[in-house]
Order: C-alpha cells, then sequence, then structure tokens
C-alpha cells in the first residue's frame, strides 16, 4: 500500500534522531514542519524542503501528526505543556526515550487533554533511520498505529505491543541492557589485552564473530528460565562459570574488576544459597532479588 502522502507532519526536536526521522518523512513527500529550541538545526531538511517554524505552537497547528523526539519526560512536559490545548483533537507520536512509568503518564496526561497518543521506543541508530535493520517498538492506542502504519514503517520495521502505553519503552529499555553490558564486556576485554600490545581494532576482529555466536545460546537460556527448571541437563554450572580467574587476569593486567565483579557476585550469590550444581542461567535469580 502507498504511504498517503496528504498527512501533515510536524516533528519537534531535531537532535540527530529527529533530523533522521524528519528526513525520512521529507523524502517520502510528506509535508514536514519541524521545530527546535536551538536555531540553525533545520537549515539541512529546510533545504530538503521542510518548513521551520519559530514557536511550537505553530509547528502544532500545521500537522495532523505531531511527532516529539526531545531530551527526557521533562522536556517534553515543558515543550507541550503550553500547548496542551492546541493538541487536543491531533495525533502526538512520542518517540522520547522515558520509562514506561513517564510513558504511562504521558498517556494519561493526553487522554484527559483529548489527544490520541502513541508511544515508540527507538532501535536504531540516527544512521539506520530509514534503512535495514532499524525498528521502533510502540504501544499506546491501537487506532493510532493501524491508521498511521504506512508512515511509521518509513522510518523502520514498527512492532506494536498492545494499549498499554509502557510496554514499548519497557521492551526498549530491557534491550538497551543488554547492549550496554554487552559494550561493556567488550570494552573490558579491550583494556585487558591493550597492555599485551594488541590494539582495539585486532580484538574486536575476534570479538564480533565470537560473540555474535554466543547470542544463539539465548533461546537456550529463555527455555530454561521460562520453565523454571535451572537443573536441565547440558547447562554449564554455576560452580564451572565462576570468574575468579578472570577476575584474577584482569588486576594482573592493571585494569578495574567492576565489570566481571558484578557477573561474579550475582553467581556466588547463588552458589552461597546452595544452587551451584545449577546452570548459568539461575542468576537470573540474584537479578530478581537484589541482595
Amino acid at each position: 500500500m502507498a504511504v498517503d502522502i496528504s498527512v501533515q507532519v510536524s516533528v519537534l526536536g531535531l537532535g540527530e534522531m529527529g533530523r533522521a526521522l524528519a528526513e525520512a518523512l521529507v523524502k517520502a513527500g510528506h509535508g514536514t514542519t519541524v521545530w527546535n529550541r536551538t536555531p540553525g538545526r533545520a537549515d539541512g531538511l529546510v533545504a530538503q524542503g521542510a518548513h521551520a517554524v519559530g514557536t511550537v505552537g505553530e509547528a502544532v497547528r500545521a500537522g495532523d501528526l505531531v511527532i516529539v523526539c526531545l531530551l527526557d519526560h521533562a522536556s517534553v512536559h515543558e515543550v507541550l505543556d503550553p500547548v496542551v490545548g492546541e493538541l487536543a483533537g491531533r495525533t502526538l507520536i512520542n518517540l522520547t526515550t522515558t520509562s514506561p512509568a513517564q510513558a504511562r503518564e504521558s498517556a494519561e496526561w493526553a487522554a484527559r487533554a483529548g489527544i490520541a497518543y502513541l508511544d515508540g521506543g527507538i532501535m536504531a541508530r540516527p544512521q539506520m533511520i530509514g534503512g535495514p535493520g532499524a525498528s521502533i517498538l510502540y504501544s499506546g492506542s491501537g487506532e493510532v498505529f493501524d491508521t498511521y502504519r504506512e508512515l511509521l514503517d518509513l522510518w523502520g520495521t514498527s512492532v506494536y505491543f498492545g494499549e498499554d502505553a509502557g510496554l514499548a519503552c519497557l521492551y526498549d529499555l530491557a534491550l538497551l541492557s543488554g547492549m550496554y553490558v554487552m559494550f561493556a564486556g567488550f570494552l573490558h576485554g579491550v583494556a585487558m589485552v591493550t597492555p599485551a600490545g594488541v590494539t582495539a581494532r585486532q580484538f574486536a576482529a575476534l570479538a564480533t564473530p565470537f560473540l555474535a555466536a554466543m547470542t544463539g545460546g539465548f533461546e537456550g537460556f529463555a527455555e530454561v528460565v521460562d520453565g523454571g527448571d535451572y537443573t536441565v541437563e547440558g547447562q554449564q554450572s554455576l560452580f564451572f562459570s565462576q570468574l575468579g580467574d578472570l577476575v584474577d587476569a584482569s588486576s594482573d593486567q592493571g585494569i578495574g574488576t567492576e565489570v566481571i565483579g558484578m557477573v561474579e557476585a550475582l553467581i556466588q550469590r547463588q552458589i552461597e544459597a546452595g544452587h551451584g550444581e545449577e546452570g548459568f542461567a539461575r542468576i537470573i535469580e540474584s537479578i530478581r532479588q537484589p541482595g
């Protein structure tokens, strides 16, 4: 189905991500109005056909659909509260990174004001928007999602999680938690080998295929966790998973042990609770019940 380019869209916030979202709309032929607190951010978009305005009110009045991509939850309210009356009867999609509780608060605020609301979590870097690998997670108004699905797909694969406005950002933050811990583990590895004269680029050449292959273990962990039986045969036991040698090697290299020490602490708590013969997935219980 062709995208309905008659929809007038306003984008509030022109950081790197906001500019990428607006650019994809302009390239698709949508009438796109843009606003940013700092002047000059819209120049490149205007050259491509966007219309820049100086106030939030002008941007809201210009759009059937208003997209917000700002710094945080507080900035969303700072920008939108003064124009809430003008937003009434319009559709608002909030792609600002917030917590689930904040997303639900925004949805309630929108409902009281007569604003159709959809919340989103962007699972992509700005350079990926409109290209392969980009996805955006949504929750909130199913009607909004269905109405604008073709437009949303301009940015990446659109995934809808239901009417609870907090679910998209819950998934978003949960996925980011895995990403950041993985990145920290990679950088810990770099720090370990650089004293031996190994460059980060050399280490990355080995780490990339290895870590990609290790993600194949997620399904196995998921099956064990969902089943609730950490004694399933074939798992590496917590006794075998202790990271003492890794911690010692890190110290010997003169680097911090916080990254590895965190995982070691999760393992040790389960061993001390009498679960040392059970599988590595058991550490989720340490995470679920913080010490």
